[in-house]
């Protein structure tokens, strides 16, 4: 009986020693179903793996893989010379790896007769110039602008891509994540806002076309359309252990099937 219990012991500290778990953190564009998906798969093939996933803004995956409270930061955008410069202060080496493509489409509710939009208009709605929707040929109506947070890496790339950099309408509505803007502006016949290919079927939208492109697999590949980035997994210099089995799994033929089912365009 002594001897059981002793090597159930030992087998119960083994299964513990052998246990892995991965903690990723970071952009929502990502971590609301793209790597959740992925980690579901990765258990079901390694059942001593657990994961602790929290999506709350690109920034904050870059910063905890700088401070060491992630092995994977998920970024919808590079990191900025500032995250550079703290990394290598505290001797971290950010290595920033493509893991998927996304296109931000412009939606509209539903309802909205509007079907376009010149990249000009788009700047100029979401950096306030532009209030009404009869201005840009649509049934007079404020504007109501829906965003991402300012922890967000769309909030960043969005910036850059479509508004010169300028700052948005003060008027301007941040949202936590693409299903939240989603949301709103599928409930709001005035609505506009922007969300990753993952999130453009959601139920009350429209999405229009940006000076004759509208974001599919075939214009973010090309570069036609003109909102199209790469989606980032971060790590503290190459990976070992369990992250770099998990990375080479979301690249695998298996990983890039489960990204172009999601919505994402997987790298080719």
């Amino acid at each position: 009986m002594k001897t059981t219990l002793l090597v159930l012991a030992a087998l119960g500290a083994a299964s513990l020693a052998s246990a892995q778990k991965l903690v990723i953190k970071g952009s929502d564009t990502l971590g609301a179903k793209l790597v959740p998906t992925l980690a579901e798969e990765y258990k079901a093939k390694n059942p001593g793996v657990s994961f602790e996933i929290a999506a709350e803004g690109s920034t904050t995956g870059i910063s905890a893989v700088i401070d060491g409270t992630a092995q994977i930061g998920m970024s919808s955008r590079r990191a900025k010379q500032t995250e550079m410069s703290a990394a290598a202060a505290k001797g971290v080496t950010l290595k920033p790896l493509i893991v998927a493509h996304d296109g931000i489409g412009i939606v509209v509710n539903a309802n909205n007769p509007l079907a376009k939009l010149t990249k000009r208009q788009v700047e100029q709605i979401f950096s306030g110039d532009v209030t009404d929707w009869s201005a840009v040929g649509g049934k007079p109506g404020k504007i109501s602008i829906y965003t991402r947070n300012t922890s967000s890496g769309t909030y960043s790339d969005f910036k850059q891509l479509a508004m010169s950099n300028r700052d948005y309408a003060r008027s301007s509505q941040k949202m936590a994540g693409n299903e939240q803007i989603a949301a709103e502006v599928g409930k709001n016949p005035n609505g506009i806002g922007y969300v990753g290919l993952a999130y453009l079927a959601a139920p009350g939208l429209k999405v229009l076309a940006i000076d004759g492109q509208t974001p599919t697999k075939e214009t973010v590949l090309k570069g036609t359309y003109p909102y199209a980035r790469p989606t980032f997994y971060y790590t503290n210099g190459t990976p070992g252990g369990e992250p770099a089995k998990f990375i080479a799994f979301t690249l695998s033929p298996e990983g890039k099937k489960i990204a172009e089912k999601v919505g994402f365009v997987a790298p080719e």
